[in-house]
């Protein structure tokens, strides 16, 4: 009776792991707790305490882009990192780094590009996309460094067929990486030479 219903419980697991990733690359959810939510309803399953892991949806995910996200998110991938390049050359004063799905290669359709910028105040960045006349909004973001979390500020704007989101860190966020999301491990960045080298890099042999 206990190795059907662990055999039940897994069976779930992995329906909630592909049912995540679906949600995330068709809705554009990029939270993975709501997206484990949706599926857990999707399902019938909202009282299990079974959820799945976020790297374990990571994986997923990857594997439903490369599965049936075909030429259109590979395009799609390459115009966002071409965009995250054209944006860290504007930056550069600001040390910029990409993160995020634009990095990892699991973006989409709904996909923003993620950076992490670094002053010595958080004007700083406004006073620029002012001077150069570049409409945002402002917001904040939850990050997690060991056992503490700390709020930061978030620029948002849009250029061109991308939308940017910029967090913002003091000069010592660039030698301390926040924890990711995904696997709590310090969150994988990269710099405009990185990105640059990606996009010499078939998405297929990439992925």
């Amino acid at each position: 009776m206990a190795k059907r219903q662990q055999a039940r419980d897994e069976r779930m697991r992995e329906r909630l792991i592909q049912e995540a990733a679906r949600i995330m690359a068709e809705q554009g959810v990029r939270d993975f707790q709501l997206a484990k939510r949706k599926a857990a309803d999707r399902l019938g399953a909202r009282d299990t305490r079974n959820l799945p892991q976020n790297r374990e949806i990571q994986a997923a995910l990857r594997d439903y882009q490369r599965l049936f996200g075909g030429a259109a998110q590979k395009e799609r991938l390459r115009s966002l990192r071409e965009a995250a390049v054209e944006a860290m050359e504007f930056f550069a004063a600001f040390r910029p780094r990409l993160v995020g799905d634009v990095l990892d290669g699991t973006a989409g359709e709904f996909s923003d590009v993620h950076l992490h910028v670094f002053v010595d105040t958080p004007e700083e960045v406004a006073l620029f996309l002012m001077e150069h006349d570049i409409p945002f909004d402002t917001d904040e973001r939850r990050f997690r460094f060991g056992d503490e979390y700390v709020f930061l500020p978030v620029y948002r704007f849009v250029a061109g067929d991308a939308r940017f989101d910029l967090s913002v860190f003091d000069l010592r966020g660039l030698r301390q990486p926040p924890h990711s999301r995904v696997d709590g491990q310090p969150m994988t960045r990269a710099a405009v030479d990185d990105v640059r080298r990606l996009l010499a890099t078939p998405v297929a042999d990439e992925l």
